[in-house]
């Protein structure tokens, strides 16, 4: 699903204009995305939790020439789905 076909289900089900639910949806986004890079987390009981995760650095392997490449620590956005949304996929 695209962020368009998104956007007009969230329009019919709220019987919001497409402008409306456009904004609606990127205000969502927005608003987490804000969230997460002030390091909160972001929890819908039932559906699910976004949050930062911190990766250390770690050695890898460049797959072309096979030499030892250093990658840095970095900072993940990671979703954990809620019971719900587990049991609505099933």
């Amino acid at each position: 699903m695209t962020k368009q076909e998104f956007v007009d289900q969230v329009a019919d089900r709220a019987g919001l204009s497409r402008k409306d639910a456009t904004g609606a949806v990127d205000a969502f986004l927005d608003t987490v995305q804000d969230a997460l890079k002030r390091g909160s987390e972001v929890a819908f009981s039932g559906f699910g939790k976004f949050s930062v995760s911190q990766r250390s650095a770690r050695e890898g392997r460049n797959p072309a020439t096979g030499e030892t490449i250093q990658i840095a620590a970095s900072r993940v956005p990671r979703f954990t789905p809620g019971s719900s949304l587990k049991k609505a996929v099933k």
